[in-house]
């Protein structure tokens, strides 16, 4: 049997592997080079010759429900609720109550995680989803990760002055990224919270938040420390947006802070920019 790993070499090969994963790197090279001319030369055997079938299999058709959500009707009753919310009391009761993302039945071990923060903030935060300790708690950001991400807005003075939530409301199963069904379900309450807040900008925050809210295919790498325009579904509402690095990324990967750090100055530069005068 091989040797097993020092828990040092494996801790740095997994925090390598989850910084390149938060890169959108899906592939990568073999240790040693192939040849592939001589790897050619070679021909296999060919494949044992199977009887014909006697009957013809029909194609397996997906189970309506099993696992597979009506993405279109419950986008449509997401909007439809969240029309109704004329508070952010009342915009969370209503995600409280509502049935038609998968996750809600699935991950969620206790409730909804809708938001904290202060209701008229000029800054609205918006993460990935909720994790162990925000659906047991029933906030957004309150584990290591958002401690880290309170510690990082007061330094940056912007305590007090931000409205946190996600783009999913209910905590996927293992903590996995939510998926993009997932996310366009919540999208209406997302942008409804947005309706009601009225931020002056956006710091989206890692990479899954990043390409929902702004419909962009880049990693995080590429998108982050960038002004990018966020439009409302109906493009009445236009906001700046500023993606930025996951805290829990930065907890793996503490020489990324100062990237992170960079985002943030840049952002409350242009908030306490003052107006130009009409």
């Amino acid at each position: 049997m091989p040797p097993a790993a020092d828990p040092a070499s494996r801790l740095y090969a997994e925090s390598l592997l989850a910084f390149w994963a938060e890169a959108g790197v899906d592939a990568m090279l073999l240790d040693e080079a192939v040849d592939r001319i001589e790897a050619g030369k070679f021909v296999p055997p060919p494949a044992p010759t199977r009887p014909a079938p006697t009957a013809t299999v029909s194609p397996i058709r997906p189970i309506a429900g099993a696992g597979q959500p009506d993405v279109s009707g419950a986008v449509a009753q997401a909007q439809a609720l969240a029309a109704q919310a004329e508070t952010l009391d009342q915009l969370a009761a209503l995600i409280a109550d509502f049935e038609g993302c998968p996750l809600s039945s699935e991950g969620a071990a206790t409730q909804a995680v809708f938001a904290r923060g202060a209701p008229d903030a000029p800054v609205m935060v918006i993460g990935e989803g909720p994790g162990a300790d925000e659906d047991r708690q029933g906030a957004p950001f309150v584990g290591r990760a958002g401690q880290l991400l309170d510690r990082m807005l007061g330094a940056a003075g912007l305590t007090g002055r931000v409205f946190i939530t996600n783009t999913v409301f209910w905590r996927p199963p293992g903590n996995r990224t939510p998926t993009p069904a997932e996310q366009t379900i919540c999208a209406p309450f997302v942008e409804r919270a947005v309706q009601l807040v009225k931020p002056r900008m956006l710091l989206l925050v890692g990479g899954a938040s990043a390409k929902s809210m702004l419909k962009r295919d880049e990693g995080i790498l590429s998108l982050r420390g960038r002004w990018i325009e966020w439009r409302s579904a109906d493009g009445s509402l236009e906001l700046p947006a500023m993606p930025t690095l996951h805290p829990a990324f930065l907890l793996r990967q503490p020489a990324a802070k100062k990237r992170a750090w960079a985002d943030l100055l840049t952002l409350t530069e242009r908030l306490d920019r003052p107006e130009r005068p009409e």
